[in-house]
């Protein structure tokens, strides 16, 4: 595609643009003749000190702010250039799928985006998700990558779905992607609200700034007329008030789900074995539901998914019929292992005091001895949570280990007693295997292990910049390994 006509149906002033377009990056290493390079300030590196390199590798255009010095390749300046690059890039990734969602909040994006993915699938659609796990394809096969990938590599990832006869996709929206124009330029039908707390403020500067990133999805994102699926629950949460007000604002219509939902309602909840039968009135009537997932927020993401199937089309039967056959999602109250004792092991990504407070939660209905949680903080993120998520176990758990989760570039041990300043009587092995091992072999027969923080992850982060290495661990893996270490134990 000629630069000029890319420029003129993004609506924007090329000049002269008579080169073809090839491509585009953000990476000058990806460069090639023909590409549209963006170069943007960024936390740790500055793009605009490669675009000489850039140009010198083939770059036909430069999007950067009007100040930048360009010589070599066409200017397209703008005092926003993440989001005109965007904007620009997605009118040459094309075609994407007819269907997409997207679903932002703290906790519960992956499980909601991949429990939509899966209600598709069983109603019949080629669908994929796209989020912490990777790209998941109508196939069940999975690719990792970011929560949300960089804006060519997410529009690559839709256009190529499409290319392969993917029609549904879901993906999930973070502050992070938000704030950075990482997931622009295409019709979201609808999108999710889940819930907020205390996350990220590393990055964002306050939560008022972490939540107006969120509210991008809503107040520019998402198509005219799209629809806004929020979760209500009974004690009437204010951040999920004021995303509703967002989403009126911009004149979306609005589908409310949970104990204070008016569209989607949830009247009880009755924890099993193996999961919890739901009660939900829906479009005038009552459904008994039994969910093959534990946990109360378990709920909500399933609920949640539903809303968003629903607003794109799928059959109300079809919807509900597949929320009595949804699957775990990795990492996400995953059973793990069986303990010689017999005790169950989960994995959870869990990895904010509200979201320990959350998976606590969901085990305790299934516990009649102690709750063991094995957990730690990342290095290198905000530092404010870390007391907060040891007072959410101490105050919820029976036995508490802080252990190393991934420090990155800062001081393990310097990590853990942030941690166990909130954690008064909580256990300090620094070591995570020889953390879990221990919570496995001390648990009894009534007893349940929690290993949270990592969750899917399959690597523990060692240092940063060019000292830094990811080393293999899977904590579900080592999970097993410790079971089968005793007599008995059993994955």
């Amino acid at each position: 595609m000629k630069l000029r006509k890319l420029c003129e149906t993004a609506g924007l002033e090329c000049g002269d643009g008579d080169a073809e377009v090839t491509g585009f990056a953000i990476d000058n290493r990806k460069v090639a003749p023909g590409t549209v390079f963006g170069a943007f300030q960024g936390a740790q590196a500055n793009g605009e000190n490669f675009i000489p390199a850039a140009i010198e590798a083939g770059a036909v255009a430069v999007v950067a702010r009007p100040e930048t010095q360009v010589l070599g390749a066409l200017h397209i300046a703008d005092a926003n250039p993440r989001k005109t690059f965007a904007r620009l890039a997605s009118h040459f990734f094309t075609p994407v799928p007819q269907h997409i969602v997207a679903v932002t909040g703290t906790n519960g994006k992956t499980s909601t985006v991949e429990m939509t993915r899966q209600l598709w699938r069983m109603a019949g659609e080629r669908a994929a998700s796209i989020g912490t796990l990777g790209v998941t394809t109508p196939d069940e096969s999975v690719s990792t990558g970011l929560t949300t990938p960089d804006i060519v590599t997410f529009l690559a990832n839709l256009s190529g779905l499409a290319r392969e006869g993917v029609t549904h996709v879901a993906y999930e929206a973070s502050s992070h992607g938000l704030a950075q124009y990482r997931n622009e330029g295409v019709a979201v039908e609808a999108a999710a609200f889940t819930n907020f707390s205390r996350d990220h403020l590393d990055y964002h500067a306050d939560m008022e700034d972490y939540f107006a990133a969120k509210m991008r999805l809503f107040d520019e994102v998402v198509s005219d007329g799209a629809t806004a699926v929020i979760w209500m629950s009974a004690d009437g949460s204010e951040w999920n008030a004021r995303a509703l007000d967002h989403a009126r604002r911009r004149g979306l219509a609005t589908v409310t789900v949970g104990e204070a939902g008016d569209d989607i309602r949830l009247v009880g909840r009755e924890p099993t074995q193996l999961g919890q039968v739901l009660t939900v009135e829906h479009g005038g009537e009552t459904r008994k539901i039994t969910l093959p997932l534990i946990g109360a927020y378990q709920v909500a993401n399933a609920l949640c998914a539903a809303g968003l199937a629903l607003a794109s089309g799928t059959p109300a039967n079809l919807v509900w019929d597949g929320v009595a056959r949804l699957q775990p999602v990795r990492g996400r109250l995953e059973r793990a292992a069986i303990a010689h004792s017999g005790a169950p092991v989960y994995v959870d990504y869990a990895h904010t005091p509200d979201a320990i407070e959350a998976a606590v939660a969901a085990l305790r209905p299934h516990v009649t001895g102690r709750l063991i949680t094995v957990f730690g903080a990342g290095g290198d993120r905000d530092h404010g949570k870390r007391a907060q998520m040891g007072a959410a176990a101490a105050k919820a758990c029976d036995v508490v280990i802080v252990t190393d989760d991934n420090p990155r570039g800062e001081d393990p041990a310097e990590i853990r007693r942030q941690v166990l300043a909130g954690a008064p009587g909580a256990r300090e092995v620094g070591d995570r295997r020889e953390a879990i091992c221990a919570a496995i072999a001390e648990a009894g027969a009534d007893d349940i292990v929690l290993i949270a923080g990592k969750g899917h992850e399959t690597g523990q982060i060692i240092g940063s910049g060019d000292n830094m290495r990811v080393l293999p661990f899977d904590d579900v893996e080592v999970a097993r390994e410790c079971a089968a270490k005793s007599v008995g134990g059993a994955a």
